[in-house]
């Protein structure tokens, strides 16, 4: 750590075509996964029923899936959720039946195999469950249950991508306002090239992308752009202070001068985001894996995307030079 006590001198624009091309092979390899595979969207965009169940003793996923494609659930999806006496059980949408009649039906299918283990008139002190079939163990507990129409489904999809692209264009103006057009641009590429990669990783990796999900990545974007703003706006002192030197040494000035400040901030919000990754559960999960890429991938796109980004465009120190008051006319009369 002994580097961020000191001023560093690293040609990082040196790299933008290299960084360029690593760029290009992760966002066409993240697009050909999302028309090959798509995403493995939750019920929150889908709709369906979601029921979280809790075993007794630890218990096999393909039982369970068995189990229920027995009672006519074939296209239930079953999963682990934390460990092995944990299953998250997914059903789409079924027009005829509603939340509560298919959680209960599960419920009834996965205690089926217990209903054996009777225990009326037993004193001892073994947790029971009352049903109308008798009374038994209770080896299976269901946890909770969601359900979403397909309606509010497709409604969270549709209003879900409308917030980022009413999120990026404001940026876009209020970059271009702040700074200079080039800039904003170079900010904005930067932003779509950060949620391009963290989807495509989800979509390559095949995790859930659910509602949570897409709030790491609007926050993504935001974390990414206060990151981009304070590497233009040395960018732009530089252009104004330096009264030598080219773009490109000026640029490369200003990442560095700016590159502790980057890497601290970066430390400290991964640690609290592996914290959360490590000891925060499965439901939160993914929320924090879709932080975790951001935040990587944004730090790497505020230094080697932005900044080449207008670079590329053609800024110049005249571009950042504040306009001059045109002198005003002489009266002659005066």
């Amino acid at each position: 750590m002994e580097f961020l006590k000191l001023d560093t001198e690293f040609d990082f624009l040196s790299k933008r075509k290299l960084a360029a091309t690593i760029s290009i092979v992760l966002i066409v390899a993240g697009i050909v996964s999302l028309f090959v595979r798509s995403l493995d969207f939750g019920i929150d965009f889908t709709g369906g029923t979601l029921v979280e169940v809790s075993y007794e003793d630890s218990t096999q996923v393909s039982a369970i899936r068995n189990q229920l494609r027995d009672a006519k659930f074939e296209d239930a999806q079953v999963q682990y959720f934390g460990t092995s006496r944990d299953i998250l059980i997914r059903v789409p949408v079924r027009s005829t039946d509603n939340s509560a009649s298919i959680s209960s039906e599960i419920m009834e299918i996965l205690r089926l195999p217990f209903l054996e283990r009777i225990t009326e008139g037993s004193q001892g002190s073994v947790q029971r469950c009352v049903s109308d079939r008798g009374i038994y163990d209770c080896k299976v507990q269901m946890r909770r249950v969601e359900f979403v129409g397909p309606q509010v489904g497709d409604e969270l999809t549709e209003q879900g991508g409308l917030a980022m692209i009413y999120a990026l264009i404001g940026i876009l103006i209020y970059v271009a306002w702040r700074f200079e057009w080039r800039f904003a641009l170079g900010a904005v590429t930067a932003l779509v090239h950060d949620v391009l990669i963290t989807i495509s990783f989800f979509s390559i990796v095949g995790l859930e992308f659910t509602l949570p999900v897409l709030a790491a990545l609007l926050a993504v974007i935001g974390y990414s752009l206060n990151d981009t703003i304070v590497v233009f706006d040395r960018i732009r002192e530089n252009f104004r202070k330096m009264r030598k030197g080219s773009s490109i040494e000026i640029m490369n000035r200003s990442i560095n001068q700016t590159l502790r400040r980057t890497i601290l901030t970066s430390l400290t919000t991964l640690l609290v985001i592996v914290t959360l990754l490590v000891i925060g559960g499965e439901v939160i999960k993914g929320f924090a894996t879709a932080l975790l890429v951001g935040v990587l991938v944004g730090t790497y796109s505020s230094i080697f995307v932005a900044s080449p980004v207008v670079l590329g465009l053609g800024i110049s120190r005249e571009d950042m030079l504040p306009a001059k008051k045109e002198d005003l006319p002489v009266d002659e009369a005066s």
